[in-house]
């Protein structure tokens, strides 16, 4: 679609090229099927039944994008459908077989061959679904249907900077798929997530493992490089003894490659393969007894631009991963070694990039809700039940998705006291599920007592 400004990269998309990366670098699995590319779309009232389909739309960019190839706002009183077939190779065999989304803004509902597998809400984090059981047998075309509602300002969820009416090139609503969908074939029980903690003052490697099944399995993890090897079982917190190993810093942003195999009870393996950066962010005393942000036992100052990750042509969703690496690698050249996020969740490909680059980054809540405001009387404002749930949903949804990555050293649950609430609450739940990194409760935002 026409665009007022469009990146060097634009020319290069099409859709049998947009972005074939796998989308997750820190679990990844060697076969899978991109479905990223032309789908059917149509946008209509919000209570409409499946429609039939108006045009084609670019997946994985935002309907409301130039490269999309439609360009429209969909707004709170319409939804937004989508339609495509796909067919499961045939290699892929009597496996589970998956249905990865890397993120939908902001209310998705699933069908696939007429049946709901199932549904979602939140704009910035991951989400799978088992679809097996709606697959039909020795069918050539298999059926996905998508709808998406998403009120952008008017409602109260997680959104960043995004508004309805759209202010030129920037702060335009976001609607939809914007990063990549895919499907992937898994053993009847397989690997579902890890939690990695490195620690530098024990010299190990934490990892849990969680397997999908009531066969929990064993699992068996290798690093070679360092010559390591653990077994033990799914659910447990297994510890890597390690020994000579290179710290993770901007001067030196050493990566170790992780193997990991779950084999259940029935002899099936799922094997995944992964990565992790040895280092420790905490506060300490200086020579001259101030506090600082010390990185690997040394103080560091951290200097870098707040990132609001928009892309004139793609909105949210960079035109290619080559577009996405050339943005961080400008931002480094340029002598910084920080990227606060601000108000946004990149594709876990942009947080692969800032690892193998060294680069650190503050990870900013997109928030939602009123509009910052500094009551001269310390009283937070008031946010109901439910926005209080759909935050605590979200937020939890994005520590966990990102909690590996290395170059992730603060958590940002507050910008600019945006929507600021129950502060010393969301604090400290969010040390509970991260007591390894800095919180900076409220940046540029209201301080009660954290």
């Amino acid at each position: 679609a026409k665009g007022r400004l469009m990146t060097r990269w634009a020319k290069a998309v099409t859709p049998k090229n947009v972005h074939r990366e796998y989308p997750r670098p820190q679990m990844v699995r060697e076969d899978w099927l991109n479905l990223n590319g032309l789908w059917e779309y149509a946008i209509v009232p919000k209570d409409t039944p499946q429609p039939k389909m108006d045009g084609q739309i670019l997946v994985p960019f935002p309907v409301e994008s130039a490269l999309s190839g439609v360009g429209k706002t969909v707004g709170k009183d319409n939804r937004l459908w989508y339609r495509r077939t796909f067919s499961v190779p045939k290699d892929w065999g009597r496996q589970r077989i998956l249905l990865n989304f890397g993120a939908v803004d902001w209310e998705a509902v699933i069908w696939v061959n007429g049946r709901i597998i199932g549904q979602h809400t939140g704009g910035y984090d991951p989400f799978s679904f088992d679809i097996t059981g709606a697959l039909k047998k020795n069918a050539k075309n298999q059926k996905i249907v998508v709808s998406v509602w998403d009120p952008t300002d008017q409602g109260t969820q997680p959104r960043g900077k995004q508004v309805n009416k759209p202010h030129g090139i920037w702060y335009t609503p976001v609607t939809g798929i914007w990063q990549t969908v895919w499907l992937e074939p898994v053993p009847l029980n397989y690997i579902k997530s890890l939690h990695m903690v490195p620690d530098i003052d024990r010299n190990e490697l934490a990892i849990n493992v969680t397997s999908d099944g009531t066969d929990k399995g064993v699992v068996k993890i290798s690093v070679p490089e360092l010559k390591k090897e653990q077994r033990g079982k799914a659910g447990e917190m297994l510890k890597l003894k390690l020994g000579d190993y290179e710290l993770w810093s901007p001067d030196n942003p050493k990566l170790y490659d992780v193997s990991i195999e779950l084999t259940s009870a029935n002899g099936k393996v799922d094997k995944i393969k992964s990565y992790f950066g040895m280092r420790k962010i905490a506060l300490g005393k200086d020579l001259n007894g101030i506090t600082r942000i010390f990185l690997n036992y040394k103080p560091l100052f951290m200097y870098g631009p707040l990132d609001q990750g928009w892309w004139p042509d793609g909105l949210y969703t960079a035109p290619s991963d080559e577009a996405l690496r050339y943005d961080l690698e400008v931002t480094r050249k340029l002598g910084f070694n920080l990227v606060r996020k601000h108000v946004k969740v990149e594709p876990l490909r942009w947080y692969y990039h800032c690892d193998k680059m060294g680069i650190l980054v503050w990870q900013d809540m997109p928030n939602g809700g009123d509009k910052p405001r500094w009551p001269l009387d310390g009283a937070e404002i008031k946010r109901s039940v439910e926005e209080s749930a759909q935050f605590e949903q979200e937020w939890t949804a994005i520590i966990r998705s990102l909690h590996n990555h290395p170059s992730v050293v603060a958590w940002v649950p507050f910008n600019e006291a945006w929507g600021q609430f129950r502060t010393v609450h969301w604090t400290q739940h969010t040390r509970k599920l991260d007591p390894t990194r800095l919180i900076i409760s409220a940046s540029g935002g209201n301080d009660f007592g954290n």
